[in-house]
């Protein structure tokens, strides 16, 4: 478990340093203290662990992108990320699916769960506009989820028991992998050409 520890590391450190949107004054030795003081190595190690392997490939692919500076409309690290755009490029990067590009089409294209049930790689939905299902984040486990949140701020973790996310958490949904009938689209499906 320690070498995987340390693999997961160093790969998380090479991600977020030579990042296009890394800064360069940040050591390995800052980041590292920084991701042990917010327990973000102990947890990715968790979800290594303790989920298949998709899943967990998906939040430590989303921890890359740390850093990364919101943009409206924006679906990639180079121009940046708003919520939904971040939510699909993740799952486009890491499944292979392409999810709707706003975040209630998004809900509506994904299976209804129970917050009680969320696992990592599952995503969350908040009312932050006063309409359901404005905002997209995905669950990494332990309460926490990684989004892209607004105009000013980058790509973070935040923790759902905060009041502001607690009291606007709209539910919680699932992306089925290998759905029969669904509006997500496997890319290179040769059936959808």
């Amino acid at each position: 478990m320690l070498s995987g520890m340390r693999i997961l590391t160093a790969f998380i450190a090479f991600l977020l340093a030579f990042s296009a949107h890394a800064n360069p004054a940040v050591t390995k030795d800052d980041l590292n203290k920084f991701l042990l003081e917010k327990g973000l190595l102990a947890r990715i190690d968790n979800v290594r662990h303790s989920v298949g392997n998709k899943a967990s490939e998906l939040v430590v692919t989303a921890m890359g992108f740390l850093g990364v500076p919101y943009k409206f409309g924006g679906t990639t690290a180079e121009t940046g990320f708003d919520c939904s755009g971040f939510v699909q490029a993740m799952y486009q990067k890491t499944v292979g699916l392409i999810l709707p590009r706003q975040a209630e089409q998004q809900a509506a294209a994904t299976e209804k769960i129970d917050r009680a049930d969320l696992q990592p790689g599952d995503l969350v939905f908040f009312n932050t506009m006063r309409r359901a299902f404005s905002h997209v984040g995905i669950y990494i486990g332990d309460g926490k989820f990684i989004h892209s949140p607004r105009s000013g701020f980058d790509v973070r973790v935040e923790d759902m028991g905060l009041s502001y996310w607690r009291q606007r958490f709209d539910g919680a949904r699932r992306v089925e992998t290998s759905p029969p009938e669904t509006q997500l689209l496997q890319v290179g499906d040769p059936t959808q050409r």
